[in-house]
C-alpha cells in the first residue's frame, strides 16, 4: 500500500485537479453545462481520495507550514471565501432556506400546473400536452403537474423540462 501512495497519490491528485478546473470553468461559463455538470460532481468527490492520500505520503512537510504559521492565512481566506457564498443563501429567507434562486424557480415550474407552465412558455396548454405525448410521456390534462405527469410515466420530470426548452421560449 505504501508503494501505491508513494507512486500514485500526486499523479492521481493531479490528473482529477485538472479535470475538475476544465469542468469547473466550463460550467462557470455555462458552456456545455449537460456534458460537464455530473463529471464535476463525480470525479471532484472521488478527488478526496487522492487528496488524502497525497496529504498523507506528504505529512511531514505539510506540517511544516503549520509551524511555521503559513497555513492560517490561506485556510483563513478559503474559509471567508466559502462563507461569501454561502452566507447570501442562508440570509435569504432568514430561516436558511433561501438555496440556489434558479434551483427554487425550476422546482417552482415543476410543480406548476400545465397550464400555468404554458404561460411561462408562451405556449398553448394543448400544444405542450401534444408535445409532451409525443415523446412518450402519459398526459391527462393541462391541470396537473409536470411533476406528476412525468413520475406517472415513468420519465424524469428534468426530460419534460428538456423537451419543453427545446420547442418553447419564455414569454417576454
Amino acid at each position: 500500500m505504501r508503494d501505491f501512495i508513494n507512486r500514485y497519490a500526486t499523479p492521481l491528485t493531479t490528473g482529477l485537479f485538472i479535470v475538475s478546473t476544465i469542468s469547473g470553468v466550463a460550467l462557470f461559463f455555462h458552456f456545455q453545462s449537460g456534458l460537464f455538470h455530473g463529471m464535476h460532481e463525480w470525479l471532484s468527490m472521488v478527488l478526496i481520495v487522492p487528496f488524502v492520500l497525497h496529504v498523507y505520503k506528504n505529512w511531514l512537510p505539510l506540517t511544516i507550514y503549520f509551524k511555521r504559521n503559513y497555513m492560517t492565512l490561506p485556510l483563513a481566506v478559503s474559509l471567508v471565501a466559502a462563507i461569501a457564498f454561502v452566507a447570501p443563501s442562508l440570509m435569504a429567507t432568514g430561516t436558511g432556506g433561501g438555496g440556489d434562486p434558479l434551483r427554487v424557480t425550476m422546482q417552482a415550474v415543476q410543480a406548476a400546473r400545465i397550464d400555468d407552465a404554458a404561460r411561462l412558455y408562451g405556449a398553448d396548454p394543448a400544444a405542450i400536452l401534444t408535445k409532451l405525448k409525443s415523446n412518450g410521456f402519459d398526459t391527462r390534462g393541462s391541470d396537473e403537474t409536470l411533476t406528476a405527469l412525468a413520475s406517472r410515466s415513468g420519465k424524469s420530470t428534468r426530460e419534460a423540462l428538456f423537451l419543453l426548452a427545446a420547442e418553447y421560449r419564455p414569454a417576454k
